[in-house]
């Protein structure tokens, strides 16, 4: 595993790249509130340690925060981020364990490799075009509202590329990338079902270490669901490694 340094660095880069509407950071603890976008994104980020009788004292504290709000509180624990103990004291309190998730890295340099010769055209632009969000949703919406979505994107502050690869002339796979400190992370990476198995996502994964080496990012990092078998495949062709696997407790 690699350093609780290097991991927490990372978790807080993707945390800016999934700005919450509201974060209060209460003693190193960050408390996440994003009421119209995806779960994950309003979790607790605990990358501060702390003794038995304290680490219950924030955690009653984070749930007092959640609760204030009408929402349930979740917890993203990584090991090595997160104080020794709360994985435990949150399973006693009835948290239940959900969504592994393996966090992976990789040198922009061999991700560049990857896109396969000839074929599709890929697009970079700095700012999401309504053809870019369409093809995401459509992958990943939840058939709600869309506009907390598109909020959450115009909330980046770092740097950010969103590709897009076209099949006769229309938009078939997309993906972003947010250059934070040294790092770039990739994000929304999705494929339309017609255009895979055609080396879509390759190309816009790519394309975005492209921009990533633009940007004077030597290194790529994202997270992958355990479950994901295909992005596994992928990923792991491109030369990411995992570093961390974490999951994240929900309050029963």
């Amino acid at each position: 595993m690699a350093s609780p340094a290097l991991i927490k660095g990372l978790q807080e880069r993707a945390a800016r790249a999934l700005p919450a509407e509201r974060v209060e950071e209460t003693d190193g603890w960050w408390l996440r509130h994003a009421p119209r976008c995806a779960w994950w994104v309003g979790t607790v980020l605990p990358h501060r340690g702390a003794g038995p009788d304290e680490l219950l004292r924030r955690v009653i504290g984070a749930e007092t925060f959640y609760a204030a709000r009408g929402a349930l509180a979740r917890f993203q624990i990584s090991p090595g981020a997160c104080p020794p103990g709360l994985d435990t004291l949150l399973a006693q309190r009835g948290y239940r364990r959900e969504s592994p998730v393996s966090l992976r890295v990789a040198a922009t340099a061999r991700v560049l490799d990857l896109a396969p010769a000839g074929g599709m055209r890929v697009e970079l632009e700095d700012r999401p075009t309504r053809a870019w969000f369409d093809v995401w949703y459509a992958v990943h919406g939840d058939g709600g509202d869309p506009r907390g979505e598109w909020d959450l994107l115009e909330r980046v502050e770092q740097p950010c590329g969103y590709a897009r690869a076209m099949l006769a002339g229309e938009v078939v796979a997309v993906g972003r990338a947010v250059a934070d400190t040294g790092w770039a992370g990739v994000f929304g990476m999705a494929t339309l079902p017609r255009a895979r198995g055609e080396g879509a996502a390759r190309r816009v994964l790519a394309a975005l270490a492209r921009w990533a080496g633009t940007h004077r990012t030597e290194h790529l990092y994202l997270q992958v669901e355990r479950g994901n078998l295909a992005a596994l495949r992928l990923y792991g062709r491109a030369g990411f490694t995992d570093i961390c696997g974490y999951h994240y407790r929900t309050a029963g």
